[in-house]
């Protein structure tokens, strides 16, 4: 299995969303309790969210893949 091939499986592709999800959730909770700045908390959520695309991007690719 090359690289490429192993990016796009959906080990991978699930697990990106779901590491793109937890600083997301963090992020939140942690404002909500006042352990993080506005600031931060936006910047936590752009990670998570770049990781979620990522993910998606890849969920996209894997289907145009399989045509």
């Amino acid at each position: 299995m090359t690289r490429m091939e192993w990016v796009l499986t959906r080990e991978v592709v699930v697990g990106l969303a779901i590491l793109g999800a937890l600083p997301s959730v963090a992020a939140s909770m942690l404002q909500m309790r006042g352990g993080m700045s506005a600031a931060r908390a936006k910047q936590l959520n752009r990670v998570g969210y770049g990781l979620m695309g990522l993910s998606m991007l890849l969920f996209i690719v894997t289907g145009l893949r399989s045509h």
